[in-house]
């Protein structure tokens, strides 16, 4: 039981789940796509984006309320001053970090354009993955994980999510431009 255990409580461990998963990700999208066959315009640009959404953001988010080592024993700590711990972070050298917080919510950024059209912009994205960056680090103040809740974890990982939808902006943008480029049924007289 314990070994199991040390597979969804460690970074090593959620990224071999990630990794082995995959095949069941892309078994996912397969059958999400021949279930939606009939009723979607798109079906498989649909399912792609709901699982890479759920696939590519899930395994981050689960990783950052990883508890620490002195979690419900410390009380919750904030860095409210944007860009303190980004510099000090630069400082270390510690750029994994950096990264790390770069690719949270990049799938969300990158796939959510793709499958809902009101998401299509980049301003959009943006407020949308600081408002999750935003709940993740009060759960994780409130929840009192021994982690620091910082504004910079906030503004990076909307930096991320929007680097990334600028990376999938010409998928989205030419669906956009093909579904408005569809005729219009003729209104009915009479009804």
């Amino acid at each position: 039981m314990l070994k199991g255990w040390l597979w969804v409580s460690t970074f090593t461990g959620i990224a071999v789940i990630t990794v082995v998963a995959l095949p069941l990700a892309a078994l996912a999208v397969w059958v999400l796509a021949a279930t939606r066959a009939p009723t979607s315009p798109s079906p498989w640009r649909t399912s792609l984006a709901d699982v890479g959404i759920v696939y590519g953001t899930v395994p981050w988010v689960w990783m950052t309320m990883l508890p620490g080592s002195g979690a419900g024993e410390v009380p919750g700590r904030m860095s409210l001053v944007p860009l303190r711990d980004l510099l000090a972070l630069l400082d270390d050298g510690a750029t994994f970090q950096i990264v790390g917080n770069l690719l949270v919510f990049a799938a969300l950024g990158f796939f959510a354009p793709l499958r809902f059209a009101a998401l299509a912009s980049v301003p959009r994205i943006l407020a949308l993955a600081a408002a999750c960056s935003v709940l993740v680090e009060t759960a994780q103040y409130v929840l009192r994980l021994d982690r620091v809740s910082s504004v910079d974890d906030v503004l990076l990982n909307a930096a991320g999510a929007g680097l990334a939808a600028l990376a999938s902006r010409r998928w989205w943008r030419a669906t956009a431009t093909a579904s408005s480029d569809r005729p219009r049924s003729a209104a009915v007289p009479g009804r």
